[in-house]
């Protein structure tokens, strides 16, 4: 279980901040040549992203690195470029339907250095949210959903709202097509830098929907990140009680435990386990 709880943007034409990015506090960094790179600039971010990765010094931290569209000039550039580093995974943009999952998964299968490279989708279209079932089943590559929250308001003609009703649906339908197909979920961008407490109140309840993370546009977001998405001591030790008293529950031929007056159930104990191994992870991690 690798922990997705913070996934920071690094510009892909910035050699100071993918150098940077190796010190960072990130779970996952996503290495960008779309968005957060000039036209004039995408060849050589494609040099320092090669470079910068073949170079190694990300330790623990999981790479992924975001393609152009292939409906652009420059999509099939990168795919050929970003080959020769091979990243744990190739974020697609825009994704829409299956046959975009499917249309990148056959252009990898061309080059041998991506056998091991999976597929994440940028969940940020009216069409793709409307997909997402089939999209998640598009491909063995495919891995998790990046949801791309600004694309989305823009395109549904709504507003940014600090409860984001807007695209609350869209949120919980891509976390069920998630979960439905054991693949990793994280939330959209938090936009104000500056506002700590409003990147907890969303991170808060992106977790509290069924996010594994969230994704980042600054360093100074990352501690919210990790503590808001790491269980907290209360948890761990109430997963712990849930867990022992279960198996003594069950070593006396019962079927359920009661913990402070709660009845603790196989459901609960699964749920437990989960949460014990993910601190695990994130300690590991860390090391």
């Amino acid at each position: 279980m690798r922990p997705f709880r913070s996934v920071l943007y690094m510009p892909g034409s910035n050699a100071r901040a993918l150098e940077k990015a190796k010190t960072l506090k990130s779970d996952a960094l996503i290495l960008d040549l779309e968005d957060a790179v000039a036209p004039d600039a995408k060849s050589d971010a494609r040099d320092l992203i090669s470079s910068a990765i073949n170079g190694g010094g990300y330790g623990a931290r999981y790479l992924i690195v975001r393609l152009n569209a292939f409906d652009t000039e420059w999509g099939q550039d990168d795919l050929k470029a970003i080959a020769t580093c091979a990243p744990d995974a190739l974020l697609l943009p825009k994704v829409s339907t299956s046959h975009d999952v499917q249309t990148l998964a056959t252009k990898m299968d061309a080059f041998p250095n991506y056998k091991n490279t999976k597929i994440w989708a940028m969940m940020e279209t009216p069409l793709g949210i409307l997909n997402a079932a089939q999209i998640a089943q598009s491909s063995p590559r495919l891995e998790g959903f990046v949801l791309g929250t600004n694309d989305l308001v823009k395109d549904i003609h709504g507003y940014h709202t600090p409860d984001r009703a807007p695209v609350l649906t869209a949120l919980s339908i891509c976390i069920l097509a998630a979960r439905a197909n054991e693949l990793i979920c994280v939330d959209g961008v938090y936009n104000d830098i500056k506002d700590t407490e409003g990147l907890r109140v969303q991170a808060m309840q992106g977790r509290s929907l069924g996010m594994d993370g969230i994704t980042l546009i600054h360093p100074a977001q990352l501690d919210t990140a990790n503590a808001v998405y790491a269980p907290s001591q209360t948890e761990l030790d109430e997963a712990r009680s849930y867990v022992e008293a279960y198996a003594q529950a069950i070593a006396e031929g019962k079927a359920v435990a009661v913990v402070n007056g709660r009845i603790v159930e196989n459901l609960h104990v699964e749920n437990a386990k989960r949460i014990l191994a993910q601190a695990q992870a994130i300690a590991e991690a860390s090391d």
